[in-house]
């Protein structure tokens, strides 16, 4: 048994049909589908559409078969995203089972063809001949190659174009990251300590427009959207673009492109708040709040009963699963951030459900309603968050802390003081070396005292505190 691999790991087979005809096939098709226990969805003129059951081996594989002039395409593909991008061989098995009960059946057929011929036309008299553009995978079906990933078309128009945002933005960033870096050493001739070009690289991707807790708080608001568009290496660009392209076959056209592109922005905005929240100091960057917004959004759009019926429960189970073992890993993964990862995923929810909902009692609720209604929410949660979220000094404690520290350092000449020095150099070395010093160290305390600081930094201060009293206690009078 074969191991189908892909983007949407699939298996398809074309069937000549030569001289049977195509409703004697559907027939028989329908009856071995319902033979091997999977779920009809829609049967019409063109073909029908099936799913398998949920097993503990698969949550789902779409079994569709189409009729084109004098050929049957019938295929097993994937619903919900696979892990490794493989079937694991149950693609190929589907049809194996299909085509020996396709036989059974076309034998114990042959004595009642003509009544099922009546029951078969009469069945697809009402049917939508159209649905086929509307079933679940129909946006993955239309994806020829790697290059149709690119390439924006109905149903799939914004995704692409975020994909080659991210791309381009990612080129740019590593072209002038080698450029700027390569500057710096030549500059230095080639010696730059470890703690210098880490600062450097901070200040680095702070000017590309990461989120970062201080920048944000004091008024810098525009990196909740530019942060989206970085990342930091060609693996986390990779895996981010994976899931976003598989986002966007699978919903943005339910949602429409504009719909898409809010919930997608929206709820990145909703997890760098979070994100913000949680990390005092380090630099968030990367699509993943974004695109955890719309698994969010999968799992409202699938609540709200967006998704074909039968296709419903292996969607849910599969949107599960993903965004389950994506927030897990961020639980006990290092450098990831998990809390954008929450944020955005509820956020999506949220979002996407007030877009989405349906209702006996409203008919009918218009798009601007909803549109500005969930832009409230998420206008009340930033000023919330930004408003409670205390301003942290960290920079501004750190210089004055690297201030107390070189002002210590003063302290190893007193210490050493030779035992035979004259009296006036003892006396003027204790002044210069020790009590001034100490004096200007008790301004540096006074001026920390007035920071905001996180605990951490609080808990320095207090030792910096005792250190000095200790040393000098005749200046704590104002400490």
């Amino acid at each position: 048994m074969s191991v189908s691999w892909g983007y949407s790991p699939k298996v398809e087979k074309f069937i000549p049909l030569g001289d049977f005809p195509a409703d004697k096939y559907l027939i028989v098709a329908q009856q071995a589908v319902e033979n091997l226990g999977w779920k009809l969805s829609h049967l019409s003129e063109s073909g029908l559409i099936a799913y398998t059951p949920v097993s503990l081996q698969s949550y789902s594989e779409e079994i569709s078969i189409r009729i084109h002039g004098n050929f049957a395409v019938v295929k097993s593909e994937c619903v919900g995203i696979q892990m490794l991008f493989t079937d694991y061989g149950k693609n190929e098995l589907n049809l194996e089972r299909f085509f020996h009960e396709f036989e059974y059946v076309q034998f114990h057929l042959k004595e009642v063809w003509a009544d099922r011929l009546i029951k078969f036309h009469s069945a697809i008299a009402a049917q939508d001949d159209a649905y086929f553009e509307k079933a679940p995978l129909a946006i993955k079906n239309k994806i020829k190659n790697v290059l149709y990933l690119f390439l924006p078309q109905k149903g799939y128009t914004v995704t692409p174009i975020l994909v080659i945002i991210n791309i381009l933005y990612f080129l740019a960033i590593t072209i002038l990251s080698v450029i700027y870096f390569r500057f710096i050493l030549n500059a230095n001739h080639g010696n730059v300590d470890s703690s210098t070009l880490a600062e450097q690289a901070k200040n680095f991707t702070l000017n590309l427009g990461v989120n970062h807790r201080s920048a944000v708080l004091n008024g810098q608001y525009w990196r909740l959207i530019t942060y989206q568009f970085i990342h930091g290496s060609t693996s986390h660009l990779f895996f981010n673009m994976y899931a976003l392209i598989y986002l966007g076959l699978m919903i943005e056209n339910k949602l429409g492109w504009q719909k898409f592109l809010f919930v997608y922005l929206l709820t990145g905005v909703c997890g760098g708040l979070v994100s913000l929240s949680f990390h005092q100091e380090a630099v968030m960057m990367g699509a993943s709040g974004a695109i955890m917004g719309l698994y969010g959004a999968f799992l409202a759009l699938i609540i709200n009963k967006t998704f074909e019926r039968k296709a419903t429960q292996a969607l849910l189970i599969s949107t599960l699963i993903v965004s389950a073992l994506i927030l897990i890993n961020g639980a006990f993964g290092k450098r990831i951030d998990n809390a954008a990862h929450i944020g955005g995923f509820i956020a999506g929810f949220v979002i996407s459900y007030l877009l989405t909902f349906k209702t006996k009692k409203l008919l009918f609720v218009k798009d601007w309603i909803r549109y500005t209604l969930t832009a409230m929410l998420v206008l009340v949660f930033s000023v919330a968050i930004i408003s409670f979220s205390p301003k942290y000094q960290t920079e501004e404690f750190r210089k004055l802390s690297a201030k107390f520290n070189y002002n210590l350092e003063y302290l190893n000449a007193v210490t050493n003081l030779k035992v035979n020095l004259p009296k006036d150099a003892k006396l003027k070395s204790l002044q210069e070396d020790g009590i001034i010093p100490m004096k200007n160290n008790l301004t540096i305390i006074r001026e920390m005292n007035r920071l905001t600081l996180k605990e951490e930094d609080a808990k320095e201060r207090d030792r910096k505190r005792k250190a000095r009293q200790s040393f000098l206690p005749s200046c704590n009078a104002d400490v």
